[in-house]
């Protein structure tokens, strides 16, 4: 079974100009009262989720193991006319790749449980290592707590369209021995209500418990550290951080 990382044309069919903008209101959240001015996300893929940050006028690097996924990224930067910087490597090497410092490391989309919990802890130093002192530190993630917990299995999303063309888009979730999941993830093509085409693709995580990264955090020396909802801009209506699917966390360095 194929990895959707690697359909690069699939995994971007869902993004429009309101996603976009939705992704730049939450930069614009993140970034308030916060002197970010360069950003490296070691999880860039397609850029959906950060290239936002050129067009606020942050300076932006970014990393990702696929090269599908980076062309994608590159071809939707010249089309803004962004000028970004872009390496294919893992980031649990970004140290080796990139010189210099910048204000904020940053991964973006649930990346980092790709890889063991510890190595992800290992890929926390890299990703320390790049950033400035007084710096800041991001990522995004699936909220793993609730997902143990609560254990569910089929996560539909609402249909989209490309043209005509309806895309039906659900995710199945097996819960593995070893304590793994897998993502199963299922798209359905339609048109003028016929089947046209199934595309289905299998993802692996790791989860990680909160505390596991947040007492990592704290032993690096991090400051300020804070878990906020994803997006962050969104009203929630009171509803607790731990009780959401999603959260970021932003902390600042020493």
């Amino acid at each position: 079974m194929g990895k959707l990382y690697d359909r690069a044309d699939i995994y971007d069919l869902i993004e429009n100009e309101s996603r976009y903008n939705g992704f730049k209101s939450h930069w614009e959240n993140i970034l308030r009262g916060r002197d970010i001015h360069t950003l490296l996300d070691v999880s860039i893929g397609s850029g959906s989720a950060t290239l936002q940050l050129a067009e606020l006028g942050v300076h932006l690097s970014g990393s990702d193991l696929s090269e599908a996924m980076l062309a994608n990224c590159r071809k939707k930067a010249e089309a803004r006319g962004f000028d970004i910087k872009l390496k294919c490597c893992d980031f649990r090497n970004a140290a080796d790749n990139f010189d210099g410092v910048f204000d904020c490391v940053a991964s973006t989309g649930n990346s980092l449980p790709y890889v063991s919990n510890e190595d992800l802890l290992k890929t926390i130093e890299q990703m320390d290592s790049l950033i400035k002192p007084g710096g800041y530190l991001y990522f995004e993630i699936r909220n793993w707590d609730k997902i143990l917990t609560d254990r569910k299995r089929f996560f539909p999303y609402a249909p989209f369209f490309d043209g005509e063309t309806r895309i039906n888009l659900t995710q199945i979730w097996d819960y593995n021995s070893d304590g793994t999941i897998t993502f199963n993830i299922m798209y359905l093509f339609e048109k003028d209500q016929r089947y046209l085409q199934m595309e289905v693709f299998e993802e692996h995580y790791f989860p990680i418990k909160r505390e596991l990264f947040l007492e990592k955090l704290k032993a690096m020396g991090y400051r300020d550290i804070q878990v906020l909802p994803y997006p962050s801009h969104v009203d929630r209506k009171g509803t607790p951080v731990e009780d959401l699917p999603w959260y970021c966390v932003i902390a600042q360095k020493q």
